[in-house]
């Protein structure tokens, strides 16, 4: 299916071929694989308008193993596309001609683009509609807050196949840092609750690389009714900031249902007020972390809770 297809390339496959197979779609694919193992490079396409972020990705991503081609807007991506083959593609989502999700439109309409990784990497705030656009095209979208930066040489080094071993020794001891908490997650059952369907795809992404399977409902209700459904879920993420009913009430509610007394909730606010930890602890929660999300505070909170 196409969800499966892309669940498979969002996790480092260079492409997918769905069975049963013909011959003729098999021998395309050991070529495609001859071609990338004897590829020698890989190409990364950055697009990204503002120069001190295109120079600081460069910087952060760069090494002698990698060609980096920079795009200033959707017309040069399309042009650098055109003209060569890429590995990886980083995308911001404001370019000065046409939007982000114009680029990725007409980059859909290509046959031969239809395996590209692309990584989205945006502060834009996003809407129920948006999301489901980038879902379809994008297999990552990096928020940019104060620990994006290793998220977005995460994800890249995914997608270009690139050694951990093999990366200079600050981007390596980068990774080592926010992997370091990762382990004891992989096959765990976690249950994301938030009215932002941006967070709710970049946790998703986030979680699903640690090998976690993940559920996720847009409002509290929904929430308590998926934990109803599936009460082998192990741990929540709750967004405290929603509609109608918020997280406050939906722990309380959670916890007033015996078989969930003990199950660990870990709030996510973006308030970070006095006193915020405090009323979330007395409403049911386990835990507390402020947004935008340190993904390494957030393993290793989990990582705690799941032990």
């Amino acid at each position: 299916s196409l969800r499966e297809r892309g669940r498979a390339l969002r996790g480092g496959g260079i492409s997918s071929v769905n069975k049963p197979v013909e011959r003729e779609a098999l021998q395309e694919e050991f070529t495609r694989i001859q071609k990338f193992l004897m590829g020698g490079k890989r190409s990364l396409l950055v697009v990204e308008d503002d120069m001190a972020q295109r120079e600081s990705i460069v910087s952060l991503i760069g090494d002698a193993d990698l060609r980096i081609v920079t795009a200033v807007d959707g017309k040069s991506a399309l042009e650098a596309l055109d003209a060569s083959h890429f590995d990886c593609m980083v995308l911001d989502l404001t370019l000065p001609d046409i939007s982000g999700f114009e680029l990725l439109d007409q980059i859909g309409k290509k046959p031969e683009l239809r395996d590209l990784p692309i990584v989205i990497y945006t502060a834009q705030e996003l809407n129920r509609k948006e999301v489901t656009k980038l879902k379809k095209y994008a297999k990552t979208i990096v928020i940019k807050d104060a620990r994006s930066p290793e998220r977005l040489l995460d994800e890249t080094a995914l997608f270009l196949h690139r050694s951990h071993a093999s990366l200079p020794e600050l981007q390596r001891k980068m990774l080592e840092d926010i992997h370091a908490q990762d382990g004891g997650l992989a096959g765990r059952k976690v249950l994301i609750v938030d009215d932002d369907l941006r967070n709710i795809f970049a946790l998703s992404s986030l979680l699903e690389r640690q090998q976690m399977q993940v559920s996720f409902a847009e409002n509290g209700r929904d929430g308590i009714e998926v934990l109803e459904k599936d009460p082998s879920i192990e741990i929540v993420l709750m967004d405290i900031m929603m509609p109608e009913m918020d997280g406050y009430d939906t722990m309380r509610a959670i916890r007033r249902i015996p078989k969930f007394k003990s199950l660990p909730i870990i709030t996510l606010t973006a308030k970070a007020m006095k006193g915020d930890r405090d009323k979330c602890i007395a409403a049911g929660a386990s835990d507390y972390i402020t947004k935008p999300v340190d993904v390494a505070q957030l393993l290793s909170l989990m990582r705690v809770w799941l032990h």
